[in-house]
């Protein structure tokens, strides 16, 4: 059960968000809910020891505070920051997070570049009434970054402690 848990609540999460950021250009917040939620309950079941549970939410809160500050600079959505630190406490405050937001901050950038190609060519015109692509090309909305966070999460997932426990039971 426990296994089934990790594999599906976060990789779910991630899809979830980066899907409802391309196509509304908001994260709902029951999803860094739902992540922090099932980490808290499932980690001290896995036998997390309680101080490396610790820095797992010291990692959360960490990020949510670096986030708060680009959120309250513009430089930041809030369901974006929610996300990113919701996704940072699966990471844990150790290598697995700097992938995570290396990973997350490439793809970032690189979707950016995309989108701000796409939406100076003519394909944004013709494409502007799509439902998957009406924000790429409205250059009045940002960036829909819960994409970029959805694929880093899911790159860098393999790695967390977690999915590291779950993988140990699978292969005993």
């Amino acid at each position: 059960m426990l296994v089934a848990l990790i594999f599906v609540v976060f990789p779910f999460c991630m899809l979830f968000a980066a899907i409802s950021d391309m196509l509304s250009m908001t994260i709902a917040n029951r999803v860094s809910a739902l992540l922090v939620a099932t980490f808290v309950i499932v980690a001290p079941l896995t036998g997390m020891d309680w101080t490396v549970f610790g820095l797992h939410l010291a990692a959360g809160l960490l990020v949510l505070c670096a986030t708060f500050v680009l959120f309250a600079l513009g430089g930041m959505g809030g369901g974006d920051a929610k996300l990113l630190a919701a996704t940072s406490v699966w990471m844990g405050l150790n290598m697995t997070l700097l992938q995570y937001l290396v990973i997350a901050s490439i793809m970032g950038g690189i979707l950016t570049i995309a989108i701000l190609a796409y939406r100076k060519s003519p394909l944004a015109m013709i494409t502007s009434q799509n439902a998957f692509l009406r924000h790429f090309a409205d250059e009045k909305v940002g960036v829909p970054y819960g994409i970029a966070l959805g694929v880093g999460g899911l790159v860098a997932f393999p790695e967390t402690p977690l999915a590291l426990w779950a993988l140990e039971r699978l292969s005993a």
